[in-house]
This record gives C-alpha cells, structure tokens and sequence, in this order.
C-alpha cells in the first residue's frame, strides 16, 4: 500500500500492521467472488488472543468462492498517522482497503470497545451510521456475545449474528451469493436475511418509548422481520482450529488454544457467559488429543491452553491431561477458568513442571451467605482446605478475584472478604508467607441474567468498599487491586442500554473517546458531555432497579433461557436459595428443553423449582 512503508517506522509495534504471519491465508484478490474482512476492535496483541476470529478465519476461507482477511483497530499512534497520510484501514494480508471489501465482520466482546467500531469505520472512509452507507458500502455485519444486547449500536450495524455463527455464517453466505448475482439492492438482501433464525436487522423494527424514558416495545416494520430472534446453537462443536496464525510479536495469549468445552450449568447468578452460552457440550477427548499435535506441528507450540468456561467440569479432564502430557511430554499445558476445591489443585499439581505457574480461583464473594445469593455456593471451608492442599503441593503464590456490588451485599460481606483473604494468608508457611493477589472487580448487571433487572451501586458505596479492603489488607504479602468505578459505570450502561445510546456513542467519539478499556485512554468526562447533550442520564440505565414487567431492550432476543426462569432465579436469589448444577441434579426447566430435548435428562421433580 502506498505510504504505508514511510509511516511503520514512525509507530509503536509496527508488526501489528505488517501481515505475513506464519498460517495467513492468502488468497487471489480477482478470483474471489466474495470478500470479507473480519475485524476486532481492539489493538492486535488482544484481537489474536481471540478465539472467535481464528474459527470464522479458518471456516470462511474453507469456502471456494471466500476470501477472509483480518483486520484489528490500530493504536493511536498509527490511526493518527494513517489520518494524516491518507492512509484507509486496510486489512493485514492483501492491504486492500476495508472498503474495498463486500462485508465487514466485528467481534462484539466487551462494551467498551463500541467507539473503537466508529473509528475503525472511519478510519476505512466509511460512514459510520448504517443510515448514510448506500450500495456501494461494504455490508456491517456483528456478532458475539454484544450482539446479545445489539440495541446501543443498532445505528451502526447493518446485521448481527446472534448466537453461535459456526452454521448461520454459511447460510448468511448463500443468500449474500444469490444476491450479488441478481445484483440487487441491500434494502432487498436486510429484508431476505431478516428471515434467517439469529438474523437481527435493526433498520426493519420500531422502538417506542414511554413518557418517563423506558421502552415501550420493539416491533418488526416489515413482514420479513421476525418479532422474536432465536440464538442460533450449534448442537455439536465443529473441528478445532489447528493451523492459526502464528503472530511475529507477543500476544495477551502466546499459545496453542483449543476449545475442550463451550457452555456452563453452574448457574452463577451474575454471569452472563453461563447463560448465553448454554448447553453445555464437550469436544471429545480424542479430538482434543489430535488437535493438540496438529498445533505442535502446524505452529511449532510448545503451550497448549485448554478452553473452557469452567475447564474442571470437563469429563475427564484429569485423564485428558494425564494423556496429553504422555503423547507430549515436553508440552506446557494451561489450565483457564478452574473451579474452587482440592481436585483443581491436585490436577495443575499433576502438569509437567514446566506448566506450574501462579493459581487462580474466583470465590466471587466473602460470605457464605453471599455466595448462595450469587449462586457460586462453595462454603468457605472448602475454599480454605482448597488453600491448605495448595501450600502443601509447593505454591505460594495465589490470586483471588472478588465481585463488590452484588446484590444483597452488605458491609460484613465486605469485611468478610478482608477476613477470608487474611485467613488464606495464614495458612501458608510461617516462614515464608505466601503471595496474595486479589482483584475486586465492580458487579455489573448483565442482559439475559437473573440480575438483569437490579441496579448497580454508585461511586460513593463502591469508593467506601474499595478503601474497607485497602484498609484490612494492608499487610505485606497482600497486593490488591479494583475496576474504576466509572468504567464500570459506562459498562453497565452499554450493556444494559437501548437504542437512544447510539447518538451517545457516536458523540463520545466525535469527542475523542476510543480504547474506553485502557485505563490511559478511558475520558469519562467526554461520556458525560455525551449524555448530557443528548438528553440522557446514565444512571437511568446503570443505577436504576428495573420492574420484573418492564419492557427491556434486549426482550426480543430470545436466547433459550426463558425470562420466566430468569424471574425464578431472581426471586431465589433474594431468599438466598442455591439452585444446583442440572448436570447432576433434576432438569431445572430454564427454556433449553424448548429446543434441546436431550437437555432435560433428569426431569424435575416439580416444574416450580
């Protein structure tokens, strides 16, 4: 590309705009009828951590007649030097301009990348509001677990893919071939898609409001659209991913990735991944082994993580590892996402030793009585004999994550976690005390989850918790760390937002907001110069306890989990009653079984569980 050789030297990482890694696909620009450009919003040290990339990378360029290229937001430094060279966002492997392209893919993974769209949009001289793009612009398509909640950037998006995309993503492409041929208008291609199970077209439905700000409803304007979108499920995990690209610098994760297991039944109140990720389903372990080697071979790996949303939950993940470290004897294994209690330890204490590094375990919550309400019910003495096995297999280095602001929390559920932390501590050896991390994030109320509807604490009562802990944990051997509430504010507030925040958006950005997730980047007050000229307050979306009947923004988006189960979680959840993994206890009727028969192995003995 022209110019673009004068300015890498002047950049920071000027191998995140290079391409040519080992693995890319290249493919015969004039020879490819379609041609897609998968973009992340985020800079490419975080976007090759991914997983969802690789897979669409590898499934679309599989297709004959498909070109898939990558694109991922470039940092400040080279977005200013691309402006002032006239530079276009272009993609990595064939440098072509996105806007060359017929279709822009975007990874929706975390609310504070959403200016990081506009901006890539921008810098690709593209116009950002989906109203202004005419035929000869590029399709915007998004998916991922955003588009769960796709109303805030309903006016940028002209598609998004909601649920798993391994099998609607080739459909998607079947109308977009027939489409091209007919040569006909995009109008016509957003009302034949629009038909799609997991299609959202936002530009075909109206959204009213009520007199005092809340939604009204959501309806379809066209007969193509459908009141109700399904998330799309892929009932069987499709092939891992073996020949990724292979990055020339260090990224968030430098290793070999394999997906043993998508989905999680625990049921954590909190969590929006359990939930919009269900069923769960397991890859076989004898895939899992073959792919392994293929990694070593493709990419020359000498680390293999397994993925998962809850890694010990596996079905054998204690066999599993015990395999892989016999058929590979000098292969690293990483071990996300493990669950509180002795058989996790005893599991990382049975990797090859090069493997051991710090453990990690999420209590979530200081008091018993907390983690019932949250549904994360492990009872502290068992998160203490899991501390004790820990000691006595040789680490000394652990790092706890808690959540402040949950529901139901109080200020002995705060002194609580500074007690639990402090009993940890002296559980290690005297003479050598171990090393503490904790990490206190902000809860945040998440779409789709059974505490979508209560508000989130303020600054003042986050501030007050923050310096309860720093106080009790002032002891060496203790470092703690916590979220900006702020950040955490405009979280809650992207996520839980309609369609109104589309001009908020757009106006942060016209403000300068871009990489909200980077703590040197993040302006908040450029956010609140953003509502406030449009009229808008962020409390009303982040701090404000909504009615069980009030119209959300995301109710037509039908996920599996019923908004009925959901209402019962939460109302379990204020008596502090546990519901247990329905992979070992009686089916709890959560709305899966609508779809997914084998869901409901267990039946339950009343449906009012």
């Amino acid at each position: 590309m022209s110019g673009l050789d004068s300015i890498l030297p002047q950049v920071s990482k000027p191998a995140r705009y290079t391409g040519g890694e080992w693995n890319a696909v290249r493919k015969d620009w004039e020879q490819a009828p379609i041609r897609i450009a998968l973009s992340y919003p985020d800079v490419y040290e975080i976007g090759m951590s991914n997983i969802a990339i690789p897979i669409l990378y590898d499934l679309l360029n599989r297709q004959p007649d498909v070109l898939a290229e990558r694109v991922y937001a470039p940092w400040t430094d080279m977005a200013a030097s691309m402006r002032a060279s006239g530079i276009p966002l272009f993609s990595l492997e064939s440098k072509r301009p996105l806007k060359d392209f017929d279709i822009i893919g975007f990874s929706l993974g975390y609310e504070l990348t959403y200016t990081n769209v506009l901006n890539m949009l921008d810098l690709a001289q593209i116009p950002v509001l989906a109203a202004e793009r005419d035929d000869s612009h590029p399709v915007i398509i998004a998916g991922g677990s955003g588009a769960l909640n796709p109303e805030p950037m309903a006016d940028f998006i002209d598609i998004f893919v909601v649920g798993d995309g391994e099998e609607v993503v080739l459909e998607l492409l079947d109308y977009f071939r027939s489409w091209k041929d007919e040569g006909a208008s995009k109008e016509l291609l957003l009302r034949r898609v629009a038909a799609v199970p997991g299609i959202y077209v936002p530009s075909l439905y109206q959204v009213e409001y009520q007199a005092d700000g809340r939604l009204k409803s959501v309806t379809p304007k066209v007969a193509e659209a459908k009141p109700s979108i399904t998330r799309r499920v892929v009932s069987k995990l499709p092939p891992p991913v073996t020949r990724p690209v292979v990055p020339y610098i260090e990224v968030v994760h430098d290793r070999g990735a394999i997906e043993i297991q998508r989905g999680c039944s625990r049921g954590c109140r909190f969590c929006q991944a359990g939930i919009i990720y269900r069923p769960v389903r397991e890859r076989p372990k004898e895939e899992v082994l073959q792919a392994a080697g293929e990694l070593i071979s493709n990419c020359g790996y000498d680390e293999i993580s397994l993925l998962s949303l809850s890694t010990s939950d596996y079905a054998g993940i204690d066999e599993l590892v015990a395999e892989l470290a016999r058929h590979y004897p000098n292969l690293a294994i990483s071990l996300p996402s493990l669950r509180i209690g002795c058989f996790s330890v005893k599991l990382m204490a049975s990797l090859p030793a090069r493997s051991k590094t710090g453990l990690t375990f999420a209590p979530e919550a200081g008091t018993d009585r907390l983690r019932s309400i949250i549904n994360k019910a492990t009872p502290e003495e068992e998160i203490l004999e899991t501390a004790v096995t820990a000691f006595d297999q040789g680490w000394n280095s652990l790092k706890l994550y808690f959540m402040v602001g949950l529901p139901g929390e109080t200020d002995e559920d705060v002194e609580g976690i500074v007690q639990l932390v402090n009993k940890i501590r002296s559980l290690g050896d005297k003479t050598r005390r171990p090393q503490i991390r904790v990490s206190a994030s902000t809860f945040v109320p998440k779409p789709h989850t059974p505490f979508q509807w209560v508000a989130q604490a303020d600054e003042a009562e986050l501030n007050a918790k923050h310096e309860h802990m720093r106080q009790g944990l002032r002891r060496k051997g203790v470092k703690l760390s916590w979220t900006e509430p702020k950040l955490s504010l405009l979280e809650a507030v992207l996520s839980r937002g309609d369609r109104r925040l589309g001009k908020v958006i757009y106006r942060a950005w016209e403000l300068g907001s871009i990489f909200d997730a980077w703590n040197e980047h993040f302006n908040y007050e450029n956010w609140l110069r953003a509502f406030d000229g449009c009229g808008l307050d962020p409390s009303f979306y982040a701090q404000r306890e909504r009615a069980l009947e009030e119209v959300l923004p995301w109710g037509h988006i039908d996920i599996g989990v019923t908004p009925a189960f959901l209402k019962q979680e939460y109302q379990r959840a204020l008596k502090g009653e546990e519901t247990p993994d329905c992979r070992h206890h009686p089916c709890r009727v959560c709305g899966l079984q609508r779809w997914l028969p084998d869901c409901q192995r267990k039946l339950p003995d009343s449906k009012a569980g």
